[in-house]
């Protein structure tokens, strides 16, 4: 049975649509794409794009081209390229050369390597894709979303480490290593007997969409203050028990720490922000990002595959994180979002173009909604 593009992961039929009129007809003309010309093509942006190679050449059982050259022969850079490559290394070396030593302040906006581990020296935090893996706890998912990176801190300022770990950046010199364990009370805090719920079943299933309780699943309860995350820990005599403490609550934990870096570039700040927010790093290159240093304005666009998202939160969100850790530089933040008119349907096809739309916006929901948002979500309740 040949293979289609419809067949491709994540491909809705209006991609499908853009990616025929280019002259990619087949899965194989997808997988030898070149991702700068995809990113010509309507609708497509650069982390799509490669997602789209990837994916078109995983269902051929290859190799992306690229990885096969890379096992070939060396991978050659323009001359250009080898030049911007060696000022960043010696920017990068020069700026290290200038802090090293020197004492963190108040307010600098500085990157953190971080490896958190219990007290049974069960790791649950690291900063790179090589220690998840040491530590059995590497997600592909999460590599997508940025989580294995430094930490992005404000120093001093709330929402960014548990209190025990900010006092101890607070006392640290810049690209200094230090080891630290931390108590309950300044880590996840005391384990509070007010925060175990004990709900009946029949009321659990109407808060679980009809679901039945499960030992260790998580649940989220929704109330005028919040989303309040827990997970099920035992079912007795009819009551669901449902723990809402931190799983690390009233335990010491050890962290190892090394100050990597300082940001102090503009641009570079609200692009962490951003990240801060939920947006996986590869996809903040699709958003663009203008600044008017006369008006102290911001303006973000909004790429389409976001159009399909609700971002008000995390909109609101990353306005205000400016507006309050870059307030000097920062008055306003403006939002674009572009709603391209849709070609009126004849007719004959009316009933046909409406559902068409109706599937490619739920297979728009399906591939960009779901898990970013649900770390859209998290992050700004847990901020």
């Amino acid at each position: 049975m040949s293979l289609k593009l419809e067949d491709v992961k994540g491909l809705g039929k209006k991609t499908v649509k853009n990616l025929k009129k280019a002259g990619i007809n087949s899965v194989e003309d997808l997988a030898n794409s070149n991702i700068e010309e995809l990113t010509k093509i309507e609708g497509i942006g650069k982390a799509s794009a490669t997602k789209f190679v990837e994916a078109a050449n995983s269902l051929l059982g290859e190799k992306p081209e690229k990885e096969e050259k890379s096992q070939m022969e060396e991978p050659t850079l323009t001359e250009e390229e080898e030049k911007e490559i060696e000022e960043q290394v010696k920017k990068q070396e020069e700026k290290r050369k200038r802090l090293e030593g020197k004492e963190i302040e108040q307010g600098d906006f500085i990157l953190v390597k971080i490896t958190g581990k219990t007290r049974r020296g069960n790791v649950f935090r690291v900063s790179s894709e090589e220690d998840a893996k040491k530590a059995g706890i590497y997600d592909e998912q999460e590599a997508k979303q940025g989580q294995y990176t430094p930490e992005f801190v404000v120093v001093g300022k709330p929402g960014f480490l548990n209190e025990g770990l900010m006092q101890t950046v607070e006392n640290m010199n810049y690209f200094e290593k230090k080891s630290v364990r931390i108590p309950p009370e300044k880590a996840f805090g005391k384990r509070d007997p007010n925060k175990i719920d004990r709900i009946g079943i029949a009321k659990f299933r109407r808060m679980n969409n009809g679901k039945a309780p499960e030992i260790g699943q998580e649940f989220t309860r929704r109330t005028q203050q919040g989303a309040q995350r827990g997970r099920v820990r035992n079912i007795l005599q009819g009551k669901v028990l449902v723990d809402y403490n931190h799983p690390l609550a009233g335990q010491n934990v050890d962290y190892n720490i090394e100050i990597s870096d300082k940001i102090e570039d503009f641009d570079e700040k609200i692009k962490y922000f951003m990240q801060n927010k939920g947006i996986p790093p590869d996809n903040i290159e699709d958003f663009v990002i203008k600044y008017d240093e006369k008006d102290k304005t911001v303006e973000i666009t909004i790429p389409k595959m976001y159009l399909f998202q609700n971002l008000t939160y995390l909109k609101f969100g990353l306005a205000n994180d400016l507006q309050t850790y870059v307030s000097d530089q920062v008055d306003d933040v403006k939002y674009i979002e572009t709603y391209e008119k849709m070609p009126m349907p004849g007719p004959q096809d009316t009933e046909d173009s409406v559902m068409e739309k109706v599937q490619e916006y739920s297979e728009k929901q399906e591939e960009f909604g779901e898990t970013e948002q649900e770390k859209i979500d998290e992050n700004l309740e847990e901020k």
